[in-house]
């Protein structure tokens, strides 16, 4: 029976785990592309080429690994990311940047297809089963040199025309707080933080509770089954009482014969206590525990 249900157990862990690299791959996102690199950033070997950037919308850390990159709609398989390179994993709210420079030789992250500016480029991100279409895009034909087609908001928003080429950083710089500002608009006194901190911490401290009392109820119901089983393990032994060896009737005898015999010595013991006429206590002075000279009188 228990192994039954650590069975079920770890095949729930299984399944929750899967579910949730599912879900933290799906929410990967194209997030910029430049088709006409003419003065803008360089590859790893100092050339330009056209490039498209990924963005992790999550608040895990992704590996793209496995997964495939295309620009057919026929061929969802057409560029496979490399598995066993540790730069596939995408940090929460991170960057990362693929060349398209038909060179898939150079690295990871060069794929097997380029861009056309004089026509409509399609660009799809599939996950690793080759068929679950994680976003796509068609970049529209008669891009501009160093002009970026990308996202107005990192990972959502509308795909625009972008005043800024933003390679491998954030499509636009936030310099405000939205969960701060609602929270001085709309609780500038703090009462309502005050009072969802307050819940927080006393729903932990009744999970807590719960937790330590099925504990302990569990322990308490433990050690009544082991009472049980102590207490029936010494009505066996009681029922086997008459089998004592003959040692122990001898010793018992012995005890009876030297009782009955008196022949044991009486001893009387006296215990005077004297009083020292002093102000002072005297228990821990010197004095009386040194050895007196004796005096010729």
């Amino acid at each position: 029976m228990i192994n039954k249900k650590i069975g079920v157990l770890l095949l729930l862990m299984v399944l929750f785990s899967m579910g949730a690299k599912a879900q933290l791959t799906t929410s990967v996102k194209l997030n910029e592309v430049l088709v006409v690199n003419e003065d803008n950033f360089v590859d790893d070997y100092g050339k330009r080429h056209p490039w498209f950037e990924l963005f992790n919308n999550s608040a895990g850390t992704v590996d793209l690994r496995g997964c495939f990159l295309t620009n057919d709609k026929n061929n969802p398989k057409k560029y496979m990311i490399p598995k066993g390179d540790v730069l596939t994993k995408v940090p929460p709210r991170q960057h990362i940047l693929f060349w398209a420079d038909n060179a898939p030789t150079k690295g990871t992250f060069h794929v097997n297809f380029t861009f056309d500016p004089s026509k409509d480029n399609y660009l799809a991100l599939y996950d690793s089963d080759g068929t679950t279409l994680i976003d796509e895009i068609t970049i529209p034909a008669g891009q501009r040199a160093d002009i970026s087609y990308g996202l107005d908001i990192d990972g959502t928003g509308k795909w625009a025309i972008l005043d800024k080429v933003t390679p491998s950083t954030n499509n636009v710089t936030l310099d405000s707080n939205e969960k701060i500002e609602n929270f001085q608009k709309n609780d500038s006194l703090g009462i309502g933080m005050t009072i969802t901190a307050m819940a927080v911490v006393f729903i932990g401290l009744m999970i807590l509770f719960l937790v330590f009392k099925q504990i302990g109820n569990a322990a308490i119901r433990a050690s009544k089954r082991n009472a049980q089983k102590a207490a029936g393990e010494g009505v066996t032994v009681s029922a086997n009482a008459g089998q004592e060896s003959g040692e122990i009737f001898a010793a018992i005898a012995t005890a009876l014969y030297e009782m009955s015999d008196d022949n044991h010595d009486i001893e009387h013991t006296v215990l005077t206590i004297r009083k020292v006429q002093r102000s002072y206590s005297p228990w821990s002075s010197k004095l009386y525990s040194l050895r007196q000279t004796p005096t010729k009188k």
